[in-house]
């Protein structure tokens, strides 16, 4: 019975690592560059929650190629400007493009 539940561990560690491979968008060149990409978001969104001056909930964040885009909504220019901030700063990212609202 554990070599069965080794085996299908093992089977079911081989098939998710072999379908991340179709997860790669299109414009990126490799399956390095979406998990590269996938970090940046991670860890973009993590800075997000540990600031106070940051809604976590009201802002998305994409990565494509080292590009970040947040969106969604802000409660001032100050937030606004955090969230841009913070995102700059995180390792690997080459630009941001801040389409965030600021909601009255």
């Amino acid at each position: 019975m554990n070599a069965r539940h080794t085996l299908a561990a093992s089977l079911s560690a081989l098939v998710l690592l072999g379908a991340s491979g179709c997860a790669v968008h299109r414009g990126q060149e490799t399956v390095g560059a979406y998990i590269d990409d996938a970090t940046i978001t991670t860890q973009v969104k993590s800075r997000f929650v540990e600031n106070k001056s940051v809604d976590a909930a009201s802002i998305r964040v994409e990565t494509l190629n080292g590009t970040v885009m947040l969106s969604g909504f802000a409660k001032n220019a100050t937030e606004k400007s955090t969230a841009e901030g913070i995102a700059r700063n995180v390792n690997g990212v080459k630009s941001v493009k801040n389409e965030i609202a600021v909601r009255p």
